[in-house]
């Protein structure tokens, strides 16, 4: 028997793809094993449709971390680049990804853990641009921070149909110099000094 983390993200690639031309409430568990090549005894102790769901960002994420952190630049540079990957990603399977959330939406179940999934998202794409620690502002608050931006990106992306990721984008970098600005009043008001490289160091300067 496969692995359980194995089959669900099998189960969610199919998933997706069948979501690209059936509502999410008409796709059955044996469809999905069926697409991806599967037997439904496999998802047996792995999960269910639920939990193919719940994978949706998490794999996502993934694709911030793909190509390595990116070279030294300004944090928020290196933020919207990763974060970015990870739109990129979802475009692949833009139809079937806006069934599923649009579905996670109505359902107080997948709803009530959003804030899990943007908080788990939000840290990994830190990970990914190096910017994990605790220099210029506790770790935490930068998770809180770049939760808010992925959210507000990832509703511009759902709207974006032109390919060229100018609404997706523009809402990126708005909400990440957003977030820097605040970032950088938490630092005046505590006289909490930056780390890291000398860009960030410039950084924290020009926005402290």
């Amino acid at each position: 028997m496969a692995e359980a983390g194995t089959v669900i993200e099998q189960g969610l690639v199919a998933a997706l793809e069948l979501a690209a031309d059936t509502p999410w409430t008409e796709i059955t568990l044996a469809a999905i094993a069926a697409k991806a090549g599967l037997a439904l005894s496999d998802f047996h102790g792995a999960g269910g449709r639920e939990a193919i769901v719940e994978a949706l960002d998490g794999y996502f994420d993934k694709a911030m971390s793909a190509e390595g952190v990116p070279e030294e630049t300004l944090a928020r540079e290196r933020l919207f680049e990763v974060i970015m990957k990870r739109f990129e990603a979802m475009e692949d399977h833009r139809a079937g990804v806006r069934e599923l959330m649009k579905f996670r939406e109505t359902s107080l179940a997948h709803v009530v853990r959003l804030p899990v999934h943007r908080h788990a998202s939000a840290a990994w794409a830190l990970a990914s641009a190096g910017l994990d620690d605790d220099s210029g502002a506790p770790a935490s608050l930068k998770r809180i921070a770049v939760a808010f931006v992925i959210a507000e990106t990832e509703r511009a992306w759902r709207k974006d149909h032109h390919g060229d990721f100018a609404l997706t984008m523009a809402a990126l970098d708005k909400g990440l110099r957003r977030a820097e600005e605040r970032l950088g009043q938490f630092r005046k008001w505590t006289g909490r000094k930056g780390g890291g490289s000398d860009n960030d160091k410039r950084e924290n300067e020009e926005t402290a």
